[in-house]
């Protein structure tokens, strides 16, 4: 049993005892585990549990946590000092750095978060533009700035409605949103009002409604589309920038966005946000340009260093392929399970993420079909592999991810774990 102290301290003065929503584990129910270490592949509870981890922080530590060589980076910084409010030459570092790894990067400007990053994308977007519409997806998620916290009215082609008291109908109702991977529906949307559409913005790969996979001509639907009406494609990298290989998902599909949006992994585990793209859409920022943006911590030299430390070991030979492999092994082990209990299931892999759904049957190609899954059935699957030690995303909405510091004998583990909790979902439906 978890002890609930910890969370019951933490409610007394945390709204819903969390620093974020989904930590809470509103969506499997139970006490959230307080996590007091990781390790490699390990994370290590208050009361010494330790856990295979699948959630690798929402996706930063790719290396593993407490990785030798990102720790001595941020201790050798640290040294010098914390933060200088001033340009220093590991920012600079970072950025030619990504400029040499991302396809489309010719500049780009680094923030704190994600959220940060992709607002600021927007803006700069509508500014070179001067156009004030945006499409994004349902199911895709770009951070908690207002214009992007909206849901679909109930037409298939709608102006977006707030998903969030405190957010202005007015803010959002320059917001259209469409189904992912239905490229008829954008077309459709930039046929009726395409002169008015800043850009699109989009998760190559979406991992914010599990792991949901571009269909073949999807992306490059959404690149003709911007072409033919003047509009930016947007790229929200955040999870898939040096995730699912060196140069990300665009590289992968062979899409170049006009501007694209990082974070996590380029951190090391610490708050990070970057977007960048062509250098006379990024020359149009302040100071050279009109549009405004700025931050007291942006390019922290402690955030740059262990971004660095990351990048360099994922940038040795055969680190993605070892990571491809080990997702592959896992997601053929998930299924072979499901079939052997007769549950209904699909797993989806790209490279060092991964997405589990139990389906009701056909493939998962968007957020309505995510919708239809059974939410109770990974409930019951979550919490018998949590007593096993096994630590998945506490939502079936969440990408599970992978590091380099998973190997065989948690792969086997976990598989052989997820046999009784199929068994336990086969028996709960009965």
């Amino acid at each position: 049993m978890v002890d609930s102290s910890w969370f019951d301290a933490a409610c007394r003065r945390i709204p819903g005892g969390v620093n974020s929503p989904v930590r809470a584990f509103g969506a499997v129910g139970g006490t959230p585990v307080f996590m007091q270490r990781g390790e490699g592949a390990y994370l290590y509870d208050v009361e010494g549990r330790s856990y295979i981890d699948y959630v690798g922080a929402w996706g930063p530590m790719i290396v593993g946590h407490a990785h030798p060589s990102v720790l001595e980076k941020i201790k050798n910084t640290v040294a010098q000092g914390i933060c200088f409010g001033t340009p220093h030459p590991l920012e600079t570092e970072m950025a030619e750095k990504l400029c040499q790894l991302v396809p489309s990067l010719e500049k780009v400007r680094l923030v704190n978060s994600g959220t940060e990053a992709a607002m600021s994308a927007i803006r700069l977007a509508r500014g070179v533009t001067a156009r004030d519409r945006i499409i994004k997806f349902a199911g895709c998620y770009h951070g908690h700035a207002d214009a992007l916290l909206v849901q679909a009215g109930s037409g298939a082609l709608t102006h977006g409605v707030p998903s969030s008291p405190g957010v202005p109908a007015s803010t959002v109702e320059h917001t259209e949103i469409a189904q992912y991977n239905n490229a008829e529906e954008v077309r459709a949307i930039f046929s009726d009002r395409g002169d008015q559409i800043a850009a699109i913005i989009v998760e190559p790969i979406a991992g914010n409604m599990g792991c949901v996979l571009p269909e073949p001509g999807f992306l490059e639907a959404l690149r003709d589309c911007c072409d033919r009406y003047g509009s930016l494609l947007i790229f929200d990298e955040v999870m898939t920038g040096f995730r699912v290989g060196p140069g990300g998902a665009q590289q992968r599909f062979g899409i170049t966005p006009d501007l694209t949006v990082l974070g996590k992994i380029i951190g090391g585990g610490l708050p990070v946000g970057a977007f960048g793209g062509r250098a006379e859409l990024m020359e149009q920022l302040a100071p050279l340009g009109p549009v405004y943006q700025a931050g007291t911590l942006s390019g922290n030299p402690v955030t740059m260093a262990a971004g660095l430390a990351t990048l360099d070991l994922i940038g040795q030979d055969g680190f993605y392929e070892a990571l491809g492999d080990c997702a592959a092994r896992l997601v053929q082990g998930l299924r072979e399970q499901a079939d052997a209990h007769d549950v209904s299931f699909e797993a989806v892999e790209a490279t060092g993420m991964f997405g589990i759904f139990f389906t009701s049957g056909g493939p998962v190609r968007c957020y309505a079909d995510v919708q239809a899954c059974r939410a109770e059935d990974y409930r019951l699957f979550f919490h018998h592999l949590l007593k096993q030690g096994i630590y998945l995303a506490p939502s079936s909405y969440e990408a599970g991810f992978l590091s380099s510091a998973h190997t065989q004998e948690e792969i086997d583990r976990t598989v052989e774990a997820a046999g009784t909790a199929f068994d336990a979902v086969r028996h709960e439906n009965q």
